[in-house]
C-alpha cells in the first residue's frame, strides 16, 4: 500500500526530466540555426558579448573561433553582430591584418578589431568613470596667451672696454713724481697722477715766445709756424694757451685722470724715461660692467641687441641689478654648443667686480601671442610629443609640435586648435592603453593592412656552411621570387630542430621572406639522392 505514491513520484519525476531534456535539446537547435543564417547573409542575432570589454585571451579565443568557422575582415562575426574590421597583435600596435591566424611577431593569436566597439575604428580610448575618478583624471584647456620668451644663463663679470682710457707719452721726456702709485687704486676725474719732465718743449717754446716778443710786420706766419711746432712736439691746445697766458717756458706736465674709475694698469715709475706712445696708465671706469654670458645655441635666437637682463650674484644676495644685451658675439663653443652674449650692467656703487659669476635672466625685448598649453599635458615620447585630446567621453592621441616653454606653459606650434581639451594627469596611462590598441593616430601614419603570413616557398637545395642557426645553402632557379641560382644565408625558424647534417649534403627546404632578415627556413628534410642544387 505505501509503495504506490512512490512509484507514482519516480515516474512524475522522470516525466518532467525527459520534457527539460527535450526543450533544452530544442533551443540549443534553433540558436544554432539561427547563427549559421547570421553567417549565411540573414539578420544577425542580437550581440550578447561585447567586445570592447574582452582582454587578450577572450580575443585569442575569437581569432580561433573565426578560422574554424572561416570568418575573416569584412564579416559578421555571428557572436557579437559586429562586422570584423581587421586582426592584430596588441603587443605590435599599427599592423593590421585581413585573415585570422597567428601572429608574425609573438608566439600568440591575433585579436580582432570590431565595427562600433570602442575604439576599434575611430583611434580613440574610452576609460571607464571608475578608473577616471580612481586616477583623479584632470583636464585643462588650449588657450592662447602672452608668451615673452626667457633664456637663464651664468656669465662673469669684466671690465666694460668701451669705458677704458689710457695715458701715453706724446714726447720724450722723464717721470718725476706719481701721484698714484698702485694698480687698482680709485681715482676721480681730473685727479693728478703724474708729472712729466719733457726737455724738447723748451726749445719749441723759447722760439715761440721769443717770436711773440719781436716787434716788426708780417710776424703772424712766424708765430703761427712756432705754434704748430709746439703741437708736433706732442703739447695740445690747453699747454699752448698756458705758455702763451704765462709768457713762460713750461717744460713739466701734470698729466690728471681722464674719469672717474680704476687704475687698471700703471707701468710709469718715478725717474723712468718715455718714449712718444709709451703707455703711462690706465684706466676704466665702473659705471657700467660686461658680462659674458654662455646661451645655448638653440635659444640664442630668441635674444636681440637691447634685450632687457636682470642678474644676481651669490656675493650679494638680496642685490638685482639690471642692464640690457649689449651684442652676440659671432663665436660658438663646439665643446659646450653655446653662444656667447655680451651684457652690459649697470653698477652705479661698484658692488660688481671683474672675475665674480652672476646668473642672470634674459627675455626678448617684446611679448607676442601664442598657443599655450599646460607643460604637464605633453607626453614626450623621444621621437614625437603627444597630447591626450578629450572628445567627449573618449581620448584621441595627437602629436603636436612643441616651441618654446615659460611659467609651466608650453607654446603649440602645429596640431592643436584654440579650445581643444588634453589631458593634464593620467596621460601616461591612456598612451599604454592607446600603444595596445595599436591606435594609428599615435604613429602619425597609417600603415597598410598586411596577411597574416608571408607566402610560403620551397627549393632543394645543398648545405654548404652551417654557423648555429644559420644555415648557408645554394639553390636552382626560384621563378616564384625571380631568383636565379645562387649561393645564400637561410636562417631556421625559431624551435624548428636541425637534422643531423654535413656540408654538401642535399636537402629540401620551406621558407617564408623576412623584411630586413635572412629567409626563414620553416621545414627542412634532408635528401637521400644526389641532388645537388643550382650552380654557385
Amino acid at each position: 500500500m505505501n509503495k504506490n505514491p512512490l512509484v507514482l513520484s519516480l515516474l512524475a519525476a522522470a516525466v518532467l526530466g525527459a520534457a527539460g531534456v527535450g526543450l533544452y535539446r530544442l533551443g540549443l537547435e534553433q540558436g544554432l540555426s539561427r547563427g549559421e543564417a547570421a553567417v549565411d547573409g540573414a539578420a544577425p542575432m542580437a550581440a550578447t558579448e561585447d567586445p570592447s570589454t574582452w582582454g587578450i585571451p577572450q580575443g585569442e579565443a575569437a581569432t580561433r573561433r573565426h578560422i574554424e568557422a572561416g570568418l575573416q575582415a569584412g564579416d559578421v562575426d555571428p557572436r557579437t553582430g559586429r562586422k570584423i574590421l581587421y586582426y592584430h597583435d596588441p603587443m605590435v600596435p599599427g599592423r593590421k591584418f585581413d585573415a585570422p591566424g597567428k601572429s608574425p611577431f609573438m608566439d600568440m593569436m591575433l585579436v580582432p578589431a570590431y565595427a562600433g566597439s570602442e575604439n576599434a575604428d575611430d583611434g580613440t580610448v574610452t576609460v571607464s568613470p571608475r578608473i577616471r575618478q580612481n586616477l583623479g583624471l584632470r583636464t585643462g584647456e588650449v588657450s592662447e596667451g602672452q608668451l615673452r620668451p626667457t633664456v637663464s644663463a651664468v656669465g662673469k663679470v669684466s671690465w666694460n672696454e668701451r669705458g677704458q682710457f689710457t695715458l701715453t707719452a706724446r714726447a720724450t721726456g722723464f717721470i718725476e713724481k706719481l701721484h698714484v702709485r698702485a694698480t687698482l687704486d680709485t681715482v676721480n676725474e681730473g685727479q693728478p697722477l703724474l708729472d712729466l719732465y719733457v726737455p724738447d718743449w723748451v726749445a719749441v717754446q723759447e722760439d715761440y715766445l721769443g717770436l711773440r716778443r719781436m716787434r716788426g710786420q708780417d710776424l703772424t706766419g712766424l708765430v703761427d709756424a712756432a705754434r704748430q711746432r709746439m703741437r708736433q712736439a706732442g703739447m695740445n691746445d690747453q699747454q699752448i694757451a698756458l705758455v702763451e697766458r704765462t709768457g713762460r717756458v713750461q717744460p713739466r706736465i701734470t698729466l690728471v685722470a681722464p674719469a672717474s674709475g680704476i687704475v687698471t694698469e700703471l707701468p710709469a715709475r718715478e725717474g723712468g724715461t718715455v718714449m712718444p706712445g709709451t703707455l703711462l696708465a690706465r684706466i676704466n671706469e665702473w659705471a657700467t660692467v660686461w658680462v659674458e654670458a654662455e646661451v645655448p645655441e638653440s635659444q640664442a635666437t630668441m635674444l636681440r641687441r637691447g634685450s632687457p637682463v636682470s642678474a644676481r650674484t651669490p656675493a650679494l644676495p638680496g642685490e638685482l641689478f639690471t642692464g640690457t644685451v649689449q651684442a652676440l658675439l659671432p663665436e660658438v663653443n663646439s665643446a659646450t654648443r653655446t653662444r656667447k652674449a655680451r651684457l652690459e650692467l649697470a653698477n652705479p656703487t661698484g658692488q660688481l667686480v671683474p672675475g665674480m659669476f652672476v646668473q642672470m635672466t634674459l627675455a626678448a625685448p617684446e611679448a607676442r601671442t601664442a598657443l599655450l598649453v599646460p607643460t604637464e599635458a605633453l607626453v614626450r615620447t623621444g621621437q614625437r610629443t603627444l597630447v591626450m585630446a578629450v572628445e567627449g567621453d573618449d581620448f584621441r592621441p595627437l602629436e603636436v609640435t612643441t616651441g618654446i616653454e615659460q611659467d609651466g606653459m608650453t607654446e603649440i606650434l602645429a596640431g592643436l586648435d584654440q579650445g581643444q581639451r588634453v589631458v593634464l594627469s593620467g596621460q601616461f596611462l591612456i598612451d599604454s592603453e592607446a600603444n595596445l590598441k595599436g591606435i594609428e593616430a599615435r604613429l602619425g601614419i597609417a600603415e597598410p593592412v598586411a596577411s597574416a603570413e608571408p607566402p610560403l616557398y620551397r627549393t632543394h637545395a645543398r648545405l654548404e656552411a652551417i654557423d648555429g642557426e644559420t644555415l648557408t645553402l645554394t639553390h636552382p632557379d626560384i621563378p616564384e621570387l625571380g631568383w636565379p641560382a645562387m649561393t645564400m644565408d637561410f636562417r631556421l625558424a625559431p624551435g624548428l630542430a636541425r637534422p643531423a647534417l654535413s656540408v654538401g649534403d642535399p636537402v629540401d627546404i620551406s621558407f617564408r621572406m623576412q623584411e630586413g632578415e635572412p629567409p626563414r627556413i620553416i621545414t627542412l628534410q634532408p635528401v637521400d639522392n644526389n641532388a645537388t642544387g643550382g650552380d654557385q
